[in-house]
């Protein structure tokens, strides 16, 4: 069999070359040539699978995206053609909770916040919503969650408007798919009549889809506000060409990267294979943990001090968001926003690091770390 897979994708020749021979291309300028022989298409959201894309292509038999966003693939047409279809969800939930508690720390020392005393209303509460709440509960931060979707299918969920949302959160972090039109519409959720609901000071946080927030309504309210709003984007109308005039007034400033830990993208990666390995009935062969490099930090010993107010530090030895703001600073001009995504250094998960001690916190695996065993 021939797999055309995207050059970023981690482990894809080790995971699928079980099944055939592995072929590399630049998901952002694939073309419909490049592709007639495909019998397995694995992609990232960067390319759009669509009848245009597939149209030299007669044999196509699995079409894979390793991300938890849909947006970019035409389902209706993949059906229509008979055609296998699979995305990854939650792959990459714990780095994006990651990133976002990055975020929230750096903001709050930036600020003077206390974490505690802030109420973080989270929109979209799927995998990383769900995620991110247990987290920040975890933290004793007050969280109110907005999913009308989940509302409508679960009597017991509690569910926040976003126009209440907007007038009572502090921070808000967006976790939601971009959906374009309908009653769920998410294109522009937050836009000029919206923002003007929020708190004056209220944060943002995007780590879902660019779109999700009118980014020049943004511009406009930032640039005109009389006082500071803190906000965190890693996601932008437009990738790659991104606004860049909004970079002057965002506190930390991503390439859509919140999801990139080593983990987080070759979860998705691995994902596809099962999927592909049930779908042409060959046994599973290869395992994530078999595949993982070893991390420059294994364990950790954790003293019976240890308090809520030490995670931060913890956190840090694996990830600080800082890094990643400076790079897209730096580069985005000379290098461009592909480039910062493809050349993405190495960053490990919390659960890389196993802890050691007496006695270990409950918040700490609430978390995501790992205990030694």
């Amino acid at each position: 069999m021939r797999i055309f897979a995207d050059e970023n994708m981690p482990l894809v020749q080790q995971f699928f070359r079980q099944f055939g021979e592995v072929n590399l291309f630049d998901g952002r300028n694939v073309s419909a040539g490049q592709l007639q022989d495909a019998d397995i298409l694995l992609v990232r959201s960067v390319s759009n699978v669509n009848a245009q894309l597939l149209q030299h292509n007669t044999k196509l038999r699995f079409v894979g995206t390793a991300t938890i966003g849909m947006d970019h693939i035409d389902q209706s047409y993949l059906a229509a053609c008979n055609i296998a279809f699979s995305s990854a969800p939650g792959c990459n939930a714990q780095s994006v909770v990651e990133y976002v508690l990055s975020s929230l720390w750096y903001l709050a020392d930036k600020y003077q916040w206390q974490p505690a005393d802030k109420t973080v209303g989270i929109v979209g509460v799927g995998n990383i919503g769900s995620r991110l709440a247990k987290a920040l509960q975890a933290l004793n931060i007050k969280v109110l969650l907005c999913d009308p979707l989940r509302a409508r299918n679960e009597p017991d969920f509690d569910h926040t408007d976003f126009t209440q949302l907007c007038a009572k959160a502090d921070i808000i972090s967006f976790h939601t798919p971009l959906i374009n039109s309908g009653s769920d519409a998410t294109k522009h959720l937050l836009n000029a009549q919206t923002l003007a609901q929020l708190k004056p000071d209220c944060a943002l946080i995007n780590a879902s889809r660019g779109a999700v927030i009118d980014n020049r309504a943004l511009l406009q309210d930032l640039s005109a506000a009389a006082q500071r709003r803190a906000v965190v984007l890693d996601v932008w109308e437009h990738e790659p060409d991104i606004l860049t005039a909004l970079l002057p007034y965002v506190d930390i400033a991503t390439a859509h990267i919140a999801g990139h830990s080593i983990e987080g993208k070759a979860r998705g990666t691995e994902m596809l294979y099962q999927r592909c390995a049930a779908l042409l009935q060959q046994p599973v062969q290869q395992q994530l943990q078999q595949l993982l490099p070893v991390p420059a930090m294994e364990k950790l010993q954790i003293s019976a001090n240890f308090g809520l107010p030490d995670v931060q530090n913890l956190a840090r030895l694996l990830y600080d968001v800082r890094r990643d703001d400076a790079l897209l600073r730096h580069y985005l001009q000379s290098k461009g926003f592909d480039w910062l995504r493809k050349s993405y250094p190495s960053r490990r998960e919390f659960s890389s690091l196993q802890l050691c001690g007496k006695v270990i916190p409950d918040f700490l695996p609430q978390l995501g770390f790992s205990l030694a065993q």
